[in-house]
């Protein structure tokens, strides 16, 4: 049996309002969504699993309506679907009403569920939000559905507000898979058995790396995962570490060719570091036309600023590792000067 598992797909949701790109990304939330449904039929997937933050709120009828018509589109296919802390049922909401003409199971709101698929011999046990929060451990109490079935545990959260769970406890319970949902990046729990699909798109500049669903199978011998990513970009960070000889043409340059390499559909975040003289001004205005540019971060420092903070810190630890450094001969000089910069700055931030 064949399963893709997906969380916090966020439709109807907006990523990064006021930037050039946002509308866009708002489309490819749908987008991606709508090519997870035509992975399923060209894979031969039995079941979608959907571990809550379909939508980015509470859904009206019309995109319920929506979407029973997209999952209706599955082949072979049946849907199991939780609510979770972002779209979660209200009492007598669209969503607690609605009645789904595809093969889908909406799990109801606030109470652990059973959904056994005799055709499949897959029990799924769920658990849909009624509300934005819940602080219970309702999962440490939760256990299989069936006795002689493949066991599939679905559920969102993991963190003190949002239904906390202890992994120790979770891997005992004995369920094939656990396929979880409120973490925006994949994570792997227990090897095969228990793991977050992450976003299938990111969201913001803090989801950085890749994004895409576990497909997974289970038989006899067990359960096995692999993660495929689907998500249209990618949030980069990337690092200059600059020296005091550099132009700020030469700056712009090397920005141009490292995002061409990595690619003009990626949403980029550009940090200067290092030593910089102090008239450096690099024109990012060219590249801000020809590639998604979120923030540009000048963490440089010049010669100037560097020797004041010697003579400022001349008692404290920080002279102390700056002299060190100073009387050791055996550094080569650029080598030197990077520990220099990066351990001054550590320093400084832990308070020192």
């Amino acid at each position: 049996m064949r399963f893709i598992h997906i969380s916090d797909v966020y439709l109807g949701f907006t990523p990064d309002p006021g930037k050039e790109w946002s509308e866009d990304r708002a489309k490819e939330l749908e987008s991606t969504f709508l090519q997870v449904l035509t992975d399923c039929n060209e894979k031969d997937v039995q079941l979608l699993l959907i571990a809550g933050n379909l939508f980015a709120a509470p859904p009206t009828a019309n995109q319920l309506a929506w979407l029973d018509e997209k999952l209706g589109t599955l082949q072979h296919t049946r849907t199991l679907l939780i609510a979770g802390s972002a779209d979660y049922i209200g009492k007598g909401s669209p969503m607690e009403n609605y009645q789904f003409q595809s093969k889908t199971v909406l799990f109801p709101r606030e109470k652990t569920t059973n959904a056994y698929l005799k055709g499949l011999n897959t029990c799924v046990t769920g658990f849909s939000y009624g509300q934005a929060e819940h602080r219970e451990n309702i999962l440490d109490t939760i256990a299989p559905g069936r006795e002689s079935a493949y066991n599939i545990l679905l559920a969102h959260g993991g963190d003190a507000n949002h239904m906390p769970f202890h992994k120790s406890i979770l891997a005992k319970k004995g369920f094939d898979y656990v396929a979880l949902g409120g973490s925006r990046r994949p994570v792997h729990i227990l090897k095969n058995r228990i793991a977050y699909s992450g976003s299938p798109e990111p969201l913001s500049v803090a989801d950085q790396g890749k994004h895409g669903y576990v497909l997974g199978e289970m038989t006899e011998q067990g359960t096995t995962i692999t993660w495929c990513p689907i998500a249209k970009r990618s949030y980069i960070r990337f690092t200059f570490d600059l020296r005091p000889d550099i132009s700020g043409d030469e700056v712009a340059k090397l920005a141009e060719e490292k995002m061409m390499k990595m690619g003009y559909q990626n949403i980029y975040s550009i940090v200067m570091r290092g030593f910089a003289s102090e008239d450096l001004k690099p024109d990012f205005t060219r590249l801000r036309k020809r590639f998604n540019i979120y923030e540009i971060s000048d963490e440089t420092m010049s010669v100037r600023e560097m020797e004041l903070l010697r003579v400022e810190n001349s008692t404290n630890l920080i002279g102390s590792f700056a002299r060190e450094l100073a009387d050791s001969v055996t550094i080569d000089e650029k080598i030197r000067e990077k520990a220099e910069r990066y351990g001054m700055e550590a320093l400084i931030r832990a308070g020192e």
